[in-house]
């Protein structure tokens, strides 16, 4: 049986020329990634590729995921759309351990254009190596965002 904890990665266009790398650094870790695609630089629509990692996520194949485009603003728009994801738009390993830590983010997103590959594998580490706290107020906020999401 494989007991490796697997990881749903996507991109865009814009995110694909650090999506390579970031998947082998995923791997180094010991994790196994699933890959969603894109395939090529050719122009796409981010949100068919957010949408794929977050139903391996929401079906239990995948733990976490990350999602790259230019800004990682547009995947983490289009990923915090289903229900259960709660993805954070980090360029700083700081907020990427924190989402874990403090929102149990399960979705980590960030911009090719922004950060560079070095800095991507930091957030990375960041957010892969966190794990939420599952205490105090952190559960109570949790449970709040929850609600909300369940409200609408």
């Amino acid at each position: 049986m494989n007991t490796k904890k697997k990881i749903a990665i996507g991109c865009d266009h814009a995110g694909f020329g650090i999506k390579s790398p970031i998947a082998q650094h995923i791997i180094d870790k010991g994790y196994e990634v699933i890959d969603v695609g894109t395939y090529s630089s050719d122009s796409c629509h981010y949100p068919t590729y957010a949408q794929a990692v977050c139903e391996k996520i929401l079906s239990g194949e995948c733990e976490r995921g990350i999602l790259i485009c230019g800004t990682g603003i547009g995947m983490s728009i289009a990923a915090n759309k289903h229900k259960g994801i709660r993805a954070a738009c980090c360029s700083d390993t700081f907020s990427a351990r924190l989402t874990r830590e403090h929102n149990d983010a399960n979705v980590l997103c960030f911009g090719e254009r922004v950060v560079g590959i070095g800095l991507a594998t930091d957030l990375v580490d960041a957010f892969l190596d966190a794990e939420y706290l599952n205490e105090g107020n952190h559960v109570v906020r949790v449970s709040m965002i929850k609600d909300i999401e369940n409200k609408n």
